[in-house]
């Protein structure tokens, strides 16, 4: 399934894989929230609370991950805090449930506190 993310300035699209998480998500589309960011990295509380699906802390650009802790969805464009050189690296175990299929260093542009929608792609 294709989702569409959208910002005040940015609109990406994304591909959700074939994980519980992945389709937990998108049966709650569509949904807003308010983004923050996190050195490359922008996390937005979303309306599921969810168990850990295949943790891992190390990442690629472009990945969706839920973060449990936060009740976040997360998008991954860069080396965070916790990263070692350019890895990129989450605070903790996420589950990777999508990828961003653009260039997902567009969410540089996002700022603290931006509105940020979530959606089935058409």
């Amino acid at each position: 399934m294709k989702i569409k993310i959208v910002t005040e300035g940015t609109e990406s699209f994304a591909e959700l894989n074939d994980t519980k998480t992945a389709s937990s998500v998108a049966e709650a589309l569509p949904f807003e929230s308010v983004a923050h960011s996190w050195g490359d990295e922008i996390y937005f509380e979303i309306p599921l609370e969810l168990e850990i699906e295949d943790g891992k802390d190390i990442l690629e650009v472009g990945d969706i991950a839920y973060w449990p802790p936060g009740k976040s969805m997360c998008i991954f464009f860069g080396p965070t805090p916790s990263s070692r050189g350019n890895e990129v690296r989450a605070y903790s175990p996420v589950t990777v449930f999508g990828k961003v299929t653009g260039d997902a260093r567009v969410f540089r542009n996002v700022k603290d506190g931006e509105r940020i929608r979530v959606e089935i792609a058409d």
